[in-house]
């Protein structure tokens, strides 16, 4: 595998920089989802699978390049303790993948859409073993688990996703030294397969469980099929500090994805923090929006000269802030000097 297998490549060397999608719950929410679930957004899968179709249009009318599947939280596990057989545990995973490639799809199937565009990736997301325990855990890393342990956590789901219609795998939120270990080896067992690896972090320089950035960065950098290396749901003021920390372990892109700078806090089951203003209606897809006091296109702008290949949203950060950093990076400061319309 080179550099130039990486599904990443055919963008970074057209424009320069991959647009990421937001956060897909922060969009179900804002159309009227109440995922006060341990299921997270991955009961939509079960109760309203059109409701994630619309979600991904919305980011990839907003200018996504990449669109992260509803598997983030979706483990197998998860779903026989809401009932279901494992071979419709493995349904819904696979329905997943479908509903982004059908949105992608019929995205890229109106010509208007490629004006200036490269066809969109879909991403199978993998969550974090904390996600499916839904305490809080991505944003401590305290499992008391071994790499053993979390690499037969992640297995099946990871099988069945590096085997669909994904484009690449994204390991997000991932919070912790060991966890980073089994994903790693994982990788390894498929290959063939891509994936980049994101992980949460407690501070400018170390992951939630303390484990050094530089430090999994490296371990990264040294693995066949990782074709990014990042950070997400850090807070915004963050990035530039964990961006340069990511670059002195790696030279892999680089990707930032932040949260909006609020703060979960798990026993509520609520954000709290910096959130401002009253909530705004988006111009993209008629959806409700929370205003947040940061200036999204500048700031990926920022983090795009500092060193992130890739940039995006994770929670609270919906399509409106997408369509900023785009229009920021790309439909406006490279307005004309853009990638060629695909054939």
């Amino acid at each position: 595998m080179t550099s130039a297998d990486n599904p990443f490549t055919p963008f970074l060397e057209a424009q320069g920089v991959l647009i990421l999608d937001g956060g897909l719950a922060t969009a179900l929410e804002a159309r009227g989802k109440d995922l006060n679930d341990p299921l997270w957004s991955a009961k939509v899968l079960i109760e309203d699978p059109e409701a994630i179709r619309a979600v991904h249009e919305a980011y990839l009318r907003a200018g996504a390049d990449c669109i992260a599947t509803a598997s983030y939280q979706a483990t197998l596990p998860g779903f026989r303790e809401r009932g279901m057989s494992h071979e419709g545990a493995v349904e819904l995973l696979r329905l997943s993948v479908r509903l982004a490639v059908e949105a992608r799809d019929a995205f890229w199937a109106d010509p208007a859409n490629r004006v200036g565009r490269l066809k969109p990736l879909v991403a199978g997301s993998v969550g974090p073993y904390g996600a499916w325990l839904a305490d809080g855990s991505e944003y401590r890393g305290e499992y008391g688990m071994w790499r053993d342990e979390l690499a037969d956590f992640h297995r099946e789901r990871w099988e069945i996703l590096a085997g669909s219609e994904a484009d690449i795998l994204a390991c997000e939120t991932i919070p912790s030294g060991p966890e980073v270990k089994a994903v790693l080896g994982l990788l390894q067992e498929t290959p063939g397969a891509w994936a980049w690896i994101s992980m949460s972090c407690r501070d400018r320089s170390h992951l939630s469980d303390g484990t050094p950035l530089v430090e999994v960065a490296r371990a990264c950098d040294a693995a066949a099929g990782v074709a990014a290396v990042g950070v997400n749901c850090v807070p915004p003021r963050w990035v530039p500090d964990l961006v340069a920390e990511l670059r002195r372990g790696t030279r892999k892109p680089v990707l930032a994805y932040p949260n909006s700078g609020e703060v979960w806090d798990s026993a509520t089951r609520t954000w709290t923090g910096v959130a401002t203003g009253a909530a705004i209606d988006v111009a993209i897809d008629g959806a409700i929006e929370v205003a947040i006091d940061v200036d999204w296109g500048a700031s990926a702008a920022e983090w795009h000269r500092l060193g992130a290949a890739g940039v995006g949203g994770c929670c609270r950060v919906g399509p409106e802030a997408i369509a900023r950093m785009r229009g920021h990076l790309l439909d406006g400061a490279r307005r004309g000097h853009g990638p060629r319309e695909a054939p």
